[in-house]
């Protein structure tokens, strides 16, 4: 898909997965890795560049998985939570002025698809904030328009990415329901990938 937008995609893949046993974007779900699938799915569905944040084996993700045409962006304080991912992806994104948006993702929520981010992509601008929802409840990804990335930097601490931020502006938050094309469920432990659709 092309968009005459210029809406990055920003791919969270920097965690331990200490609930999963191993880092989450080396777990395989389908024939290829977390991490692998999700960046493919942010370029999908119109995000251009997509930098995916990494942290945690961080040598063994760039040998195992195939990143060509994706921006690597190191997370030193990756120990410290998504926080730290969101403030260096967003850190990174800011120095490229020709990007007025991000598409914010988890590399922990398999189940969504190009069709949902191409969604989000689609009311993506700089003074929007945006979430996907599945069945009326909040998920990812979620949309931060560069007028709002100063703020969630400020507020990205610990293990809250822009939770905080998108909550304290609840009602500026454009819903974007995304059921009808992708399932919502995060994958913390082996046994929430029975939970995923078929």
């Amino acid at each position: 898909m092309t968009t005459d937008k210029n809406v990055a995609g920003l791919l969270l893949a920097a965690g331990a997965g200490r609930r999963m046993g191993m880092p989450k974007a080396l777990v395989t779900y389908r024939g290829r890795l977390f991490v692998e699938s999700a960046a493919d799915v942010l370029a999908g569905g119109g995000c251009r560049p997509v930098l995916v944040v990494l942290g945690a084996e961080a040598d063994r993700v760039r040998k195992s998985a195939r990143l060509d045409g994706f921006q690597i962006v190191d997370n030193p304080d990756w120990n410290e939570g998504m926080g730290a991912s969101v403030r260096v992806g967003l850190g990174t994104v800011g120095a490229l002025s020709d990007v007025t948006a991000a598409v914010v993702l988890p590399v922990d929520v398999p189940g969504v698809t190009s069709a949902a981010v191409a969604r989000l992509v689609a009311v993506a601008a700089p003074d929007v904030l945006a979430r996907a929802s599945f069945d009326g409840v909040p998920g990812h990804p979620v949309v931060i328009g560069r007028n709002h990335w100063t703020g969630v930097i400020e507020s990205a601490v610990g293990d809250v990415g822009a939770r905080d931020y998108l909550r304290s502006r609840a009602r500026d938050v454009l819903d974007v329901p995304c059921g009808d094309v992708a399932v919502g469920t995060d994958v913390d432990r082996p046994a929430d990938l029975d939970r995923l659709a078929p």
